[in-house]
């Protein structure tokens, strides 16, 4: 097992790297003059050429990549133009609430559409079943950005039922103790229910807004691997050999249909990442993805490279965990690679 997540390791370098000099290079060739932006619109040609001198884009390209490399070879993402402070700062800071948003998200969405998918799978063309294509159907054609604001018209504007789509906490609660970021788990550990109360009401519609926009591709794919397991030839011996329907769906059929489920889950999780740019927007979450819209409109480079080669490292996380588990799943898996 080292040794195989010791190659995948060596395959991910040069994807980073290729990352690097991509995101570098759009950020340099994308409309709008961070100088110009932040001179003001009554500035001067000397004022704004002060300014870009100051902020090192006077220099050639290869001499403006080689300084950012070595800014990153320190850990250095550089500043944010527009706030001042530190890229890896704020990274560090809202990455927390885009993890916490996107794994319940991911965690309601499983919960939801794989034990769907196992129904629909064993109940070929029940009621069941035809629930499950509709759910598909529509997770699929909703953009999540509709969803989002449909459910906030539904359920915040029309029935009251939901809180004000103003961040992670509303303006009465009281920020949890820093401990992991994560404001459900922080707020436990400092045993105050109250801002856990108020922490999960504000999380509760955009966590439904990616697991909706989640829902489609894992049930779907839980029902499609469950067909083909249920249908081979270990599953009907199970059958004769006198096995509980339980057993036989549970322990035989469903952990044969793992893989291609977690395979799924993985890609899912990738999409989330991305659908959390406009969940955040909607429900003016503070994650990364606000944080790398806002610097974009204003042609701050700095937040906008920090955010994807943040979210090319969390994509190599997550593959390195799809490995591991399709490890632990099928042992096979393990002694191939």
């Amino acid at each position: 097992m080292l040794a195989t997540l010791g190659k995948r390791l060596l395959t991910v370098i040069p994807t980073l790297i290729g990352v690097i000099i991509v995101t570098f290079l759009l950020t340099r060739v994308l409309p709008g003059d961070p100088a110009v932006y932040f001179a003001g619109p009554a500035a001067t040609p000397e004022s704004i050429a002060e300014i870009r001198k100051g902020l090192g884009f006077d220099k050639p390209l290869p001499e403006q990549f080689l300084r950012y490399v070595g800014d990153l070879a320190q850990g250095n993402f550089g500043n944010s133009l527009s706030t001042g402070r530190s890229v890896a700062t704020e990274i560090t800071s809202r990455l927390p609430a885009s993890a916490e948003l996107t794994l319940v998200g991911l965690i309601v969405s499983i919960l939801i559409a794989v034990p769907l998918g196992i129904f629909a799978a064993i109940r070929q063309g029940s009621w069941v079943d035809h629930t499950c294509r509709v759910v598909a159907t529509a997770g699929v054609s909703l953009p999540v950005f509709f969803t989002g604001l449909l459910l906030v018209y539904v359920f915040y504007f029309r029935l009251g039922w939901a809180p004000a789509p103003v961040g992670r906490l509303d303006a009465f609660a009281i920020t949890p103790p820093h401990i992991t970021g994560f404001y459900l788990i922080d707020s436990l550990l400092a045993g105050d229910l109250e801002t856990f109360r108020a922490a999960l009401a504000q999380l509760i519609l955009p966590a439904m807004t990616l697991a909706i926009f989640s829902l489609a591709p894992i049930a779907r794919m839980t029902r499609a691997s469950m067909l083909a397991v249920l249908a081979s030839d270990f599953v009907r011996t199970a059958r004769a050999s006198g096995l509980g329907p339980r057993t036989v769906i549970l322990t035989y059929a469903f952990r044969n249909a793992m893989l291609p489920v977690i395979t799924t889950l993985g890609m899912v999780f990738s999409f989330l990442l991305g659908a959390n740019v406009l969940v955040e927007k909607v429900f003016a979450w503070p994650g990364i993805g606000s944080y790398a819209v806002e610097a974009l409109l204003q042609s701050d480079f700095a937040p906008v490279q920090g955010f994807v080669l943040t979210m090319a490292i969390m994509y190599v996380i997550l593959n390195l965990i799809i490995d591991i588990l399709y490890g632990i799943i099928d042992p096979r898996v393990r002694l191939e690679g």
